[in-house]
């Protein structure tokens, strides 16, 4: 048993820039890469593993056919998605359906809860998080009437934050942000409101205005996130949140730490630093940059440098 080393996946966006080259050393397709999926098994654009006896599968082939790897799981597809998102411009803003609506209206595919560990920041920065209308029809009026400044709430931003955005909630990340990305494994985006601009052929980029007020959370609900702390010898293990479709932790490590994993199977992304990681009397390198999902049933291990880790599973 090894853990599953994977190749990111590159998408351009509009609101893309060089970040992921710069601050990750990726080797990224073009100067408008927005997003790199780092663990991904979405049909839209699948992680390749890198290593050992399963390396050139893509992951959502693995998951169906070793699904041992995974404690033979209940989902028909893998539920998580990790990305790591460089808005080099404002994003649309947007808003994401539950389950049971995307079931419905996008051909079986799940909703999208996400949340943003934000890794890095221009100063004074700040990002679209929820609505200040009270009813639904209010919403539609302001939207309609391109009331935006005093329909969208704006929140400041550092390195560092965290911010978990359930389904329905209208959000976007803003000009000068690098964040990482835990979400439901689901490729599914209303566009609200896109600043008017045009792409490289010079059309506005589509809105998807009814479905967005269908799936709209009004009002706005704040979301509570409770973060927990524990020490252990060389690691702290910082826990965001807890919720009915991920746990998403960070852990920092320095030195030598001692785990054991046998009930649940991991997605680990470095975000800093260097570090091994020892299973079995085998060594693996791990750097900024690196992905990685250690199998269930791993059992002991060892991670040992100086590192901070985002951790995630369901």
């Amino acid at each position: 048993m090894q853990p599953l080393f994977l190749k990111p996946v590159f998408k351009e966006r509009i609101w893309g820039g060089t970040a992921l080259k710069s601050d990750f050393n990726y080797n990224i397709p073009n100067e408008n890469t927005g997003e790199c999926w780092v663990i991904s098994a979405h049909s839209n654009g699948a992680s390749i593993i890198e290593n050992g006896p399963f390396a050139g599968t893509a992951l959502n082939e693995l998951w169906k056919k070793q699904p041992e790897l995974f404690g033979h799981p209940k989902e028909e597809v893998f539920p998580l998605l990790t990305k790591i998102l460089d808005a080099n411009m404002d994003l649309s803003v947007q808003v994401h359906p539950e389950d049971s609506y995307a079931k419905v209206n996008e051909n079986g595919d799940l909703g999208k809860t996400e949340c943003w560990y934000i890794l890095d920041c221009k100063e004074d920065a700040h990002m679209i998080f929820g609505h200040n209308a009270k009813t639904k029809e209010e919403l539609i009026s302001q939207i309609k009437e391109g009331e935006w400044s005093d329909l969208l709430r704006r929140v400041k931003i550092k390195p560092g934050d965290f911010f978990y955005v359930p389904s329905g909630t209208i959000h976007a990340l803003c000009e000068g942000t690098l964040v990482l990305e835990t979400q439901q494994s689901s490729d599914t985006t209303y566009r609200v409101y896109d600043y008017d601009r045009k792409d490289h052929e010079g059309n506005l980029r589509e809105l998807h205005l009814n479905k967005a007020i269908d799936v709209t959370t009004v009002p706005h609900q704040e979301t509570e996130v409770e973060f927990k702390t524990e020490a252990k010898e060389n690691i702290k293990i910082n826990t965001f949140v807890d919720s009915e479709f991920f746990t998403v932790y960070k852990w920092d490590i320095t030195g030598k730490a001692y785990l054991t994993y046998n009930d649940q199977y991991l997605l680990l992304s470095v975000i800093n630093g260097n570090g091994k990681l020892i299973h079995s009397g085998e060594e693996y390198s791990l750097s900024k940059g690196s992905n990685f999902i250690i199998p269930f049933g791993f059992g002991e291990f060892i991670l040992d440098g100086d590192c901070e880790i985002i951790v995630s599973h369901t």
